[in-house]
């Protein structure tokens, strides 16, 4: 059922203007964003603002739009995707396609991963628009499909063949940060400068092969079984990266004591696994901030019952430092594996070496703003995102959907998880701070 909310009037209401955006199923695969994509290109041509749909494949559109400014700073990319993962044999206390409103929260698929991360930036472009906001400079407004799968239809496709439409572009804001986390009785919001890259490789292990009824000691099957013992068993080397560093002092500097002390820790390579080990579960963060990463994911084996297999795979998620190769990693994986087992890669997105912090100052500001109890932390993505596209045309994504969340609120566990939601308040939070950001960036 759709909003009876006039059209000209919805970004005043960020929070229907999602769940709007939760009543399109986008699951990727197949993705069919081009439903809900027309539906946001309604409300811009409604607006009086001009777009532009450019598709790899049919029915998978990307829509770019923009608001011309005063010219006195280079133009401001928003962005952000509207397909979402499956919810395929998950259990939802309320329908993920609903967009219902309960217990102060709006429920569906997406609404953090980042359906309403979009709402966010939607409702403050067309207030902008809506208000005649006198820009700094242009904002352009980029919203794509396919970035659950690897962007090869969205971002990937515009930055190959039509980077002309991000011409003079620097900096961008777009998933994944500018969220509420406690460390103790202290509020930081994580402001996402970096992220990690993308390597994922197959490992294949052979043995003698034969019949099911003739056990065979020491195969294919046995040498895989050790290979994921020793990767579950072991973490891959410690690596102090910059942004990282700062991060953690910064967090542990407004902690202070004893705990903060600890956490400072982390920033020693002898003793960092010590310290992830010693506080269990709040190091989930830290971990794979600190390591180059596997985690095995797709097994392939006999395709018969009753044979045993000469060969046999498993597909790893590898996600690598900044700074770091494919090489590293296989280095490193050899180290733990052995050197028997053959490596090969699958997909290698390389990122930049390190961020450009110009705009972090300006949206630490408005972050204080709106939140004079908040601290800003630089923070490093342990996955990707379709800012690895854009960088290669030179653009700096920050991770900047601002949610001032509760403390109980589990973040990382609700992101494509069972009964995916967001606070009410978070959607309006986020919106009023990215206006705030069209006002004053540059």
């Amino acid at each position: 059922m759709k909003s009876d909310r006039n059209s000209s009037s919805i970004h005043q209401h960020p929070v229907e203007l999602l769940q709007e955006l939760l009543r399109f199923d986008t699951s990727n695969p197949p993705g069919n964003e081009a439903e809900c994509i027309s539906y946001i290109n309604g409300l811009l041509t409604n607006a009086g603002i001009q777009t532009i749909l450019l598709e790899k494949t049919p029915g998978r559109p990307n829509l770019v739009a923009r608001l011309a400014g005063k010219g006195n700073a280079a133009p401001l990319l928003l962005y952000g995707h509207v397909d979402v993962v499956t919810t395929q044999n998950q259990k939802w206390l309320h329908p993920p396609f609903s967009g219902i409103i309960a217990d102060g929260c709006v429920w569906g698929r997406g609404a953090l991963d980042m359906k309403g991360g979009v709402a966010m930036m939607l409702s403050a472009f067309l207030r902008a628009k809506s208000e005649n906001l006198k820009l700094p400079g242009d904002v352009v407004l980029n919203i794509l499909s396919d970035e659950e799968t690897g962007g090869d239809c969205g971002a990937q496709y515009l930055v190959k063949h039509h980077a002309d439409l991000f011409k003079g572009i620097r900096y961008a804001i777009g998933e994944f940060g500018g969220f509420s986390f406690y460390v103790g009785s202290r509020r930081f919001y994580m402001i996402m400068v970096s992220e990690k890259q993308a390597c994922w490789m197959k490992a294949t292990v052979r043995g003698p092969g034969g019949h099911g009824s003739m056990p065979v000691r020491g195969g294919a099957m046995a040498k895989l079984s050790r290979l994921l013992n020793q990767l579950d068993r072991h973490r891959l080397p410690v690596h102090i990266t910059p942004i990282v560093r700062r991060m953690v002092k910064t967090i542990a500097q407004n902690m202070g004591g004893i705990s903060g002390l600890a956490l400072n820790q982390l920033l020693n390579p002898v003793l960092t696994n010590g310290i992830l080990n010693a506080i269990g579960d709040r190091g989930r963060l830290f971990d794979p901030l600190l390591h180059n990463t596997v985690s095995p994911t797709i097994l392939q084996g006999s395709s018969q019952i009753n044979v045993i297999p000469g060969e046999v795979s498993v597909q790893l998620d590898g996600r690598l430092l900044p700074g770091y190769t494919f090489e590293d990693m296989k280095t490193e994986l050899k180290s733990i594996i052995g050197d028997d087992v053959e490596l090969e890669i699958l997909r290698y997105d390389p990122g930049p070496t390190e961020p450009d912090m110009g705009m972090f100052d300006t949206l630490s500001d408005i972050l204080r703003q709106a939140d004079p109890d908040g601290i800003p932390v630089p923070f490093l993505l342990s996955g990707v995102t379709d800012g690895r596209f854009f960088s290669k045309l030179g653009i700096q994504t920050y991770g900047f959907l601002p949610m001032k969340l509760p403390k109980d609120f589990n973040f990382t566990k609700t992101i494509h998880g069972t009964d995916e939601r967001i606070p009410v308040a978070a959607v309006e939070f986020g919106a009023n701070a990215i206006y705030k950001l069209l006002q004053s960036f540059g």
